[in-house]
């Protein structure tokens, strides 16, 4: 039962949208105050990535490499995480990934701009995917926390679903998407209204929202 309530919260539209309100921040984070570099979704920096490399500018396009191969790495941490875990009442697997996640984001807040830029990105994009692989879900949907591609387009299609076919089901569920889409716009924008006054240390706003869903889905 105990296992069986947590995933249900891990579910829940709170988690989801906590967790998007983070995702947006580390984005807004990482490409204005860390280089440029797009830490949640990978799209990006694997497109700059090829287009440096055709340009023969290789220092450039490590710079992009370093953090698809974090974001590699931290899918593979959350699952080993999960295959070993073993149940400690209240705790569930995900609060070990959640922990992980809070750990690091606030060491990146202690490193200094400039210099620690390229590895503070590698430990946002090892966040990233550390979340986007441990929460997976919202109200039973597949979902992504930490981009809006995907949100995006499941979003549209139940809207679709529900003109086409009269369905109120797929209304709820698009309103779903398109909410959970809003709550990482909004973590962009307070990233970027946070960033001239807490500098590196806006990060900790983001830890401080993971912080929250690790207590949710704590308390009984």
């Amino acid at each position: 039962m105990n296992e069986k309530r947590e995933l249900q919260r891990s579910e829940s539209f709170a988690a989801a949208a906590l967790l998007a309100l983070s995702g947006g921040l580390l984005d807004a984070y990482t490409y204005l105050c860390r280089g440029g570099v797009f830490a949640n979704a990978q799209t990006g920096n694997m497109v700059l990535l090829a287009i440096r490399a055709a340009e023969g500018k290789w220092q450039e396009a490590g710079r992009y490499l370093i953090p698809i191969l974090a974001f590699a790495a931290g899918v593979m941490v959350a699952e080993t995480v999960k295959r070993l875990h073993r149940s400690a009442g209240a705790f569930h697997w995900r609060h070990t990934v959640l922990g992980l996640e809070i750990v690091l984001l606030a060491a990146a807040a202690c490193a200094p701009l400039g210099t620690w830029d390229s590895v503070v990105n590698v430990a946002v994009s090892f966040v990233c995917a550390l979340q986007v692989e441990a929460f997976r879900k919202v109200h039973g949907h597949a979902f992504a926390s930490t981009m809006c591609t995907g949100n995006l387009r499941s979003g549209t299609e139940a809207l679709y679903r529900c003109v086409s076919e009269q369905a109120p089901g797929s209304l709820r569920t698009a309103g779903c998407y398109f909410a959970v889409i809003a709550c990482f716009l909004c973590g962009a924008a307070l990233g970027g209204l946070l960033l001239p006054v807490l500098g590196q240390w806006t990060v900790l706003v983001a830890a401080a929202e993971q912080a929250a869903v690790f207590v949710w889905m704590w308390i009984r």
